[in-house]
């Protein structure tokens, strides 16, 4: 029992009070009062059958709430799923929660509240709320529209902050209760004011989405800037990037011997860029994606980096195995690894080793940017979804972060989907088109002030330190 004495209040348990002003989150007027949401209503949980036995599921009947079938402050009836007659006996009793029935969501995301439209049940992350004061109507109505300001607001324990609650954390939760009159009016003034709620609740939805957009595009702008030599200064002291050029030409060159095709881009004296390929002419390269400065050049990306390469190792050592689904999509830059023997997984799947970028070949894992720099792995190698392609830099030539600038970029992503092969849903960005993309390669000094400042970049849109 709450009481009230020398404008303080005390609460009554048995034979001890106890004063629990200090408690009391904010003042109330004074024909309120307060009270234990256990002293104005009885609540029960509910339950989910055993998935695994079917008698409870098969045939199903009765409808079955979830959270995800509460809408707040809505009369619901349907739900994605429904128990069996067999289910309801053995489960429920026999009883189904009755129509009219207020239901809050009891974990996740706690407060919720609708009104049941028809006979049913639900499972333990909702309770069943019955009012058992005079008037249940009046208070059911009154809670339905301010429970979950009340959940949010009056209690403050960690188990709700956490979105789990327990039986007793909700039993004792401070209730701010108005005269039944009081609530009635409550009530038809929050109805008044459901339109401009809900007019509010659409505006702020599409600022949310204004907001996560915004901040993809830039993102999407600081990338491609990157890519385009327009982020960090041009320093003439660098080396430029067509003696990185020459180098990977060289290192090529030793390791495929007679193999060895040569072809590069050059920049003609007419300011004009040609391709050179063997022993065949040059080539003028038209339409170039964009304008790089004087110190980058541009090149195919099989001439500035290992393409889809092979590990030679001994089948009893242990390497990282990474599947699709373990790799973030987005901006980051983050993976997650299991751990096989090389001879479980060195005979169909993709190879890569420390330091090499994987990229998503697939739709819509290419488009949403499902790439990363393998690092840490298991002996410094691994394996995993041949949906991958891997890209390995030659050593003082390109940097791997830079590479994984290069294939989040937009120019990549909208170059890759303009050379999708495959059947609708199948469509892949295939080898032979990923060694012919145009890669815009800056001198190495460079490619280490854009990649410090990207992550600068995007710390900051992020929110970090």
């Amino acid at each position: 029992m709450l009481l009230i004495c020398d404008n303080r209040y005390y609460e009554k348990v048995g034979s001890e009070v106890k004063d629990i002003t200090n408690d009391l989150p904010f003042e109330i007027p004074d024909s309120w009062a307060w009270a234990r949401f256990s002293q104005i209503v009885s609540f029960e949980l509910g339950k989910t059958p055993d998935r695994h036995t079917d008698k409870f599921w098969s045939n199903g009947r009765y409808p079955w709430f979830a959270i995800s079938d509460l809408q707040e402050r809505s009369i619901v009836s349907s739900t994605k799923e429904k128990i069996s007659a067999v289910a309801l006996k053995e489960k429920f009793a026999g009883k189904l929660v009755p129509q009219g029935t207020l239901l809050m969501s009891f974990k996740l995301t706690v407060g919720r509240t609708s009104i049941l439209g028809v006979d049913a049940v639900h499972n333990e992350a909702i309770i069943s709320v019955f009012p058992i004061i005079a008037d249940k109507d009046t208070t059911r109505n009154f809670l339905f529209n301010t429970l979950s300001l009340i959940v949010e607001y009056v209690e403050t324990t960690d188990a709700i902050k956490g979105a789990t609650l327990n039986s007793s954390k909700l039993s004792s939760m401070l209730v701010p209760l108005p005269p039944l009159a009081e609530q009635i009016r409550i009530v038809n003034e929050i109805k008044k004011f459901e339109p401009l709620i809900a007019e509010y609740d659409k505006l702020e939805q599409q600022a949310t989405k204004l907001d996560d957009e915004i901040y993809d595009k830039l993102k999407k702008s600081i990338l491609q800037y990157a890519i385009q030599g327009k982020l960090v200064p041009q320093d003439p002291n660098d080396e430029p990037a067509s003696v990185l050029l020459e180098r990977i030409r060289a290192e090529k060159k030793a390791k495929l011997g007679k193999k060895y095709v040569d072809s590069y881009i050059y920049k003609g004296d007419d300011n004009c860029y040609y391709e050179k390929v063997g022993i065949n002419e040059p080539n003028r390269l038209e339409d170039l994606p964009f304008d790089i400065p004087d110190s980058w050049c541009w090149a195919r990306l099989e001439n500035t980096v290992i393409i889809n390469p092979r590990n030679d190792l001994s089948d009893n050592i242990e390497v990282s195995f990474v599947e699709m689904k373990a790799i973030s999509d987005g901006y980051n830059n983050q993976f997650t690894a299991t751990t096989r023997h090389w001879k479980a997984v060195k005979s169909g799947f993709t190879h890569f080793q420390d330091n090499d970028v994987g990229f998503a070949k697939i739709t819509p894992c290419f488009q949403n940017r499902k790439s990363v720099v393998f690092s840490s792995l298991q002996n410094a190698y691994g394996a995993g979804t041949t949906e991958l392609h891997i890209l390995r830099p030659i050593l003082g030539t390109v940097l791997s972060k830079y590479l994984l600038c290069f294939v989040k970029s937009p120019y990549l992503i909208e170059h890759g989907k303009r050379k999708f092969s495959g059947t609708a849903g199948q469509q892949r960005f295939g080898t032979d088109e990923v060694k012919k993309t145009l890669f815009p390669l800056p001198p190495l000094a460079e490619q280490e002030r854009i990649v410090k400042q990207v992550k600068m970049i995007l710390a900051k849109l992020k929110g970090e330190d």
